[in-house]
């Protein structure tokens, strides 16, 4: 098919060196894990374990608290020690702690739920329902509810993204390497469910070695396509992948299902095979730790609800002139405010930086260059929607689209007066959608 890709975008230093070529290795869990209730987009779960219980691994202990909404399942065997309230990045959330004992017995429900010829499309959606998958690429939207379009909304096609093109993340690249197989299952699984005729994995082409494994495993699936895609950022983004893949545009406030496609994250394409064929929830991922702040860059597998801190522990500890943690990437991770956070089912990466890496420019006044015009890749006018934010009109940011800006930060970056251009339009679609809701 060639090389694909989408208009506009950015080149960014990949800076993946570090890890690319790692082995993923296991993260020792650690001594309590504190398990989020809120590790989704939609209704927080609820706790439906109490003080005192004992628990096993894969057992339920938060159920989904609406339709969108996810099951929690523990990660580990233990004893619930508390529930309690945090703040987590601006969120209150519920927080389960639970002692691990160390012995990491399965719940006697962890058992295989069927084939993919045995299963029907409604008894795979169902058992989705109860998995806790949710999309791990750093929206954590359900799987089940992605999986449940409306009738009027036909779906053909699907598209597992591989592209990863954030900066410094390499866990999808080393999933590709070594659960190539789980990968291929999951899809198989998702196809049927969603009835489609064509499956298209999309790989950004400087990744050959995670290429040429997943082709190797798709040999004998005559309607799963893997397609290079031009090494070009936000190359990962659910709209501009659908573009590459498919040459369709979805409509501003619209979304993938209204031009009939679904995407899915790599580790969450596995998890879907994990579940289904080996009975097991979504307990764990592969998480890329690194960045000039963290002494052994690797990427692990972690338990859910381990801390940032246990992790950081595994791999080696921090820098002597560590600075500052990015939960994801450089480009749309956030910024967290201490190491005592738990992971959740998005944690994807832990930018460790150090002082110099973590500096931030100073900002001059907008010289009104056009390049952020130029590389947006949904077309909008950033200096603009930006300048309105920062003024308080809101009704003109609106006006302006800011509601269809995807926080990749393209115009932050490529912008030569430094202006903090993608956090003033968060600042906008915060204030316009919270007027909505008035």
């Amino acid at each position: 098919m060639g090389v694909l890709t989408f208009r506009g975008g950015i080149h960014v230093p990949h800076a993946k060196e570090a890890t690319e070529k790692l082995p993923i290795v296991t993260c020792p869990a650690p001594e309590r894990i504190f398990l989020s209730m809120r590790q989704h987009i939609g209704a927080p779960a609820q706790p439906v374990v109490k003080v005192g219980d004992e628990v096993k691994v894969g057992q339920l202990i938060g159920q989904a608290g609406s339709f969108v909404s996810a099951n929690i399942h523990s990660s580990v065997s233990g004893k619930v020690k508390k529930i309690f309230n945090k703040r987590i990045m601006g969120a209150d959330t519920v927080l389960v702690e639970i002692e691990n004992d160390g012995q990491e017995t399965l719940h006697e429900d962890i058992k295989p739920h069927g084939t993919c010829e045995d299963l029907s499309e409604e008894e795979i959606r169902t058992l989705l329902g109860q998995s806790g998958i949710v999309g791990m690429g750093g929206a954590g939207f359900p799987i089940h509810v992605k999986l449940s379009p409306p009738e009027n909304k036909p779906i053909d096609s699907l598209i597992i993204n591989g592209a990863e093109c954030e900066p410094y993340l390499t866990n999808d690249h080393r999933l590709m390497l070594e659960h190539g197989r789980e990968i291929v299952e999951g899809a198989r699984l998702i196809k049927k469910c969603l009835g489609v005729s064509k499956v298209y994995i999309g790989i950004e082409n400087n990744k050959q070695d995670a290429i040429l494994a997943m082709e190797e495993h798709t040999r004998q699936d005559s309607d799963i396509e893997v397609v290079a895609l031009k090494v070009k950022y936000p190359q990962g983004a659910e709209k501009q992948l659908i573009y590459a893949c498919t040459k369709r545009y979805v409509p501003s406030g619209g979304l993938p299902m209204d031009v009939g496609v679904v995407v899915s994250n790599m580790a969450s394409t596995k998890a879907v095979a994990d579940y289904i064929l080996r009975g097991m929830p979504l307990i764990e991922r592969i998480c890329t730790v690194t960045g000039s702040g963290i002494k052994h860059p690797m990427n692990v597998q972690i338990k859910n609800g381990t801390t940032i801190e246990h992790i950081a522990q595994c791999a080696g500890g921090l820098a002597e002139d560590f600075e500052k943690l990015i939960l994801g990437g450089p480009m749309m991770g956030q910024a967290a405010p201490d190491l005592t956070i738990p992971s959740t089912k998005t944690t994807s990466g832990l930018l460790f930086l150090n002082q110099e890496d973590a500096f931030i420019p100073e900002s001059t006044p907008c010289i009104k260059c056009g390049k952020c015009v130029d590389i947006c890749p949904v077309f909008l006018q950033p200096a603009y929607i930006a300048r309105y934010a920062e003024k308080g009109h809101m009704a003109k940011a609106e006006e302006y689209r800011a509601l269809d800006c995807i926080e990749c930060g393209s115009c932050s970056f490529i912008c030569p007066s430094k202006r903090p251009l993608v956090h003033s339009i968060r600042i906008a679609k915060r204030k316009i959608l919270e007027s909505r809701r008035k």
